[in-house]
């Protein structure tokens, strides 16, 4: 199958030509480049959350695979679910699935699936695929989204992640895929979510979800964050950085109702 964008044009500019030079004024290509486990990154538009993803990209040292973890916003497919084949396309070009790696994490899980019809209407992962095309043509993804349930389940897939790289013996950079407050004014959005941020940068999952449900953050990165975060703990982290936060606001000018974007990288020792 051929996953064809749905969101060039929309979300990010249509034209390889135009790509280009919009995700060029986003990263900083004099970045110091990390080894990481994984990152968390906005998925908003580009002329939103476009600068945290940019610059957050822009620290990392590419692997091979990148598995990409996203919210379902669409509902469509099953709850838990990878596409273990195919290409996905975007004006940059064409990315592959590694389809090793996607067959082996859904054959070691208790809850993932193999599904495509939760990918087709989803934007969460194809809009990191161009900034990750941007750096580097050859790589290949495992695209995998999650619904919202009861948050036990999430460590769990992350552990279910982490097995499945160890027993393929694959590189990767797994990233979680999400924004975080919508829809509150700018200074409690960013009140909230940097509360939120001192809980991933301690690596500590049950701490963010005790602060995600208490102060009731509506952030839809944490199903895919929290799976993330699991994964990365058993995959040798050690630390992690916020490199960039903002808010919808920053773009706008109108700081009465925001969405927030945290750029988080998870390191290794």
């Amino acid at each position: 199958m051929i996953r064809n964008p749905r969101y060039a044009g929309y979300f990010y500019p249509g034209t390889a030509a135009e790509l280009k030079a919009t995700i060029a004024k986003l990263v900083d290509k004099k970045a110091l480049k990390e080894d990481v486990i994984g990152l968390l990154v906005p998925h908003a538009g580009y002329m939103y959350s476009g600068p945290v993803t940019g610059a957050t990209v822009s620290r990392i040292k590419f692997k091979d695979t990148f598995i990409i973890i996203g919210p379902s916003h669409s509902g469509l497919g099953k709850p838990f679910s990878v596409m273990t084949e195919g290409t996905w396309r975007t004006p940059l070009g064409d990315v592959e699935i590694d389809t090793e790696l996607a067959g082996k994490i859904v054959s070691v899980s208790k809850y993932l699936e193999e599904d495509e019809e939760a990918h087709r209407e989803e934007h969460a992962v194809e809009v990191q695929l161009p900034f990750l095309q941007y750096f580097k043509q050859n790589f290949r993804i495992v695209p995998i989204i999650i619904a919202g349930v009861d948050a036990s389940v999430y460590p769990q897939i992350g552990h279910d992640i982490a097995r499945a790289v160890k027993e393929v013996g694959r590189e990767v950079v797994i990233m979680a895929s999400g924004d975080m407050t919508h829809y509150e004014p700018h200074d409690i959005a960013k009140e909230k979510d940097l509360y939120a941020v001192e809980a991933m940068l301690a690596l500590d999952v049950a701490e963010l979800t005790r602060r995600y449900k208490s102060r009731r953050i509506t952030m839809c990165a944490y199903p895919p964050l929290v799976c993330l975060m699991s994964a990365a703990k058993e995959l040798g982290a050690t630390g992690a950085e916020l490199v960039k936060y903002q808010t919808s606001g920053d773009t706008t000018g109108d700081k009465d109702s925001v969405v927030g974007y945290a750029g988080v990288i998870f390191k290794g020792g």
